[in-house]
């Protein structure tokens, strides 16, 4: 048995994306060095019933059991398991406008001010930032292009004229053709990806101190949730975040009941 057949036929037949494949691969991986390459039904329903009372995410053992599924149906062994109702997920923690602009003050020079604004501004993903290149963000009107975003969709992301101005200046310093990426690591030239990402940021936040874990992802939600609490519309956010459901973006409205609620107060009938 050959996984990496099993790999080409989710690529190829049906239409996976290499980022998809390569977390596929991290689990099925560690479920064969576990379990071994041709497991049972009771072997898996074991495992995932393990995953579950080990309380592991809800993601994690949702992709664990389609991985399996499809592994299961490859070895022409096909099961199907159940899913687990999604929780309804809320934020817990943001920075706030006073803390994101110390991040910006912390940043020693113009690449690390460039990263940490367009993560602040923009919104986007991880991923979708480090596949930047240059042609992809117009100056002039504050349009960024997201041309392999999540589920492989394109979109658009904005940013500030502050920002505009941030990354002008970035370029002049670290000029690079418009077919580069916008950052690359600076001791061989190469495409950032995640880890050097989140190694900059936690670099940067480092020197500032705020009392919260700082990753990437948290300028995201800081910014929607920004967003919500000077009220933008749900449909206008779904947009900028690139979510492909309403369902997903409303989880900025029940993280903060406060907004709801100086809505409601406004709103509400005056009966006396």
């Amino acid at each position: 048995m050959n996984t990496e057949d099993f790999y080409r036929q989710l690529l190829v037949r049906e239409g996976y994306s290499d980022c998809t494949i390569d977390g596929y691969k991290k689990v099925l991986t560690k479920f064969i060095r576990e379990i071994g390459s041709k497991p049972t039904r009771r072997q898996i329903e074991n495992y995932i019933a393990e995953m579950r009372k080990k309380k592991y995410s809800f993601s994690h053992i949702r992709n664990t059991s389609v991985i399996l599924e499809k592994f299961s149906k490859f070895l022409k062994r096909p099961i199907k398991l159940g899913r687990m109702r999604r929780p309804k997920p809320i934020v817990k923690e943001i920075l706030t406008e006073g803390e994101v602009a110390r991040i910006l003050g912390a940043c020693k020079n113009k690449r690390e001010k460039a990263i940490v604004s367009i993560l602040a501004y923009s919104g986007i993903r991880n991923r979708e930032f480090c596949s930047l290149r240059v042609k992809d963000i117009d100056l002039e009107k504050g349009i960024i292009r997201i041309f392999d975003g999540k589920g492989e969709k394109e979109r658009l992301a904005y940013i500030t004229q502050d920002c505009q101005k941030i990354i002008t200046d970035y370029l002049n310093e670290y000029a690079r053709d418009k077919d580069q990426f916008l950052i690359t690591t600076l001791a061989r030239g190469e495409q950032y990806n995640g880890w050097a990402l989140r190694k900059r940021v936690k670099v940067v936040t480092g020197r500032v101190k705020i009392d919260k874990r700082i990753y990437p992802h948290l300028f995201r939600h800081s910014l929607a949730s920004h967003l919500v609490s000077k009220n933008c519309s749900l449909l206008t956010l779904m947009n900028l975040l690139g979510h492909s459901s309403l369902n997903t973006t409303q989880i900025y409205l029940r993280s903060f009941p406060q907004k709801i609620q100086a809505e409601y107060q406004y709103l509400v009938p005056n009966y006396l």
